[in-house]
């Protein structure tokens, strides 16, 4: 774990590629793009079935790690149409029925109002604000002054490289002077290599540790 300080208020960065609000008692999320495993394999892809049960296992592990009151999801929780594993988000709000659990919808998001309200998930959208933050998924290009922006929709990921020429890409933290980016919670997403400048704040994630770079 890894704490960072934005706008006076402290985060914990986790290395499960979530990020806690402990004052709020909130959870915050990016890009978990459930239900993307079986969007290719409708398809005909055959894609291994694990990084479903693993974005599971995760998310259920921090609940009992940080036992929050709010789940906030920054965008795409859902990769695209309906498929079963819509009923797995079900399975999952109704069997922890204390957690309030948020989307603040993203450009994957386009299920029908009906099937979020039948799983009890509370939709915001783009540029949901608490207390001196705004939460909205796809980055802003101009930030309104007085709040800090956290997004999702990237995918950071930061290159690092060895005295041998060794090179390797991790997810990561990332945040700006105004706008932050989570990692994306899902385990079958890609990595989109960031560009930092030198102010900047990176954070990446390998062997379950959070490591400042």
């Amino acid at each position: 774990m890894m704490e960072v300080t934005i706008f006076n208020e402290t985060f914990t960065l986790l290395p499960q590629r979530a990020m806690w609000w402990k004052k709020q008692r909130m959870l915050l999320l990016a890009d978990m793009h459930l239900g993307k495993v079986n969007h290719f394999r409708k398809a005909g892809i055959p894609v291994p079935t694990k990084a479903n049960d693993k974005n599971w296992e995760t998310l259920v592990e921090l609940v009992q790690l940080t036992r929050p009151e709010r789940i906030v999801c920054i965008g795409d929780l859902f990769h695209s149409h309906y498929n079963y594993d819509w009923e797995l988000v079900g399975q999952f709000t109704r069997a922890f029925t204390q957690l309030s659990f948020e989307l603040v919808t993203g450009n994957h998001d386009i299920l029908t109002n009906h099937q979020y309200a039948r799983n009890n998930i509370v939709l915001h959208g783009e540029g949901f604000s608490v207390e001196s933050f705004l939460f909205s998924h796809v980055p802003l290009t101009d930030c309104p002054s007085g709040v800090y922006t956290i997004s999702g929709h990237i995918h950071p990921g930061v290159q690092l490289s060895g005295k041998g020429k060794q090179r390797i890409t991790l997810p990561c933290f990332y945040f700006g002077e105004h706008q932050g980016y989570l990692p994306a919670f899902g385990m079958f997403t890609g990595l989109s290599r960031i560009q930092p400048i030198k102010e900047d704040r990176i954070f990446a994630i390998a062997d379950n540790t959070v490591i400042k770079i």
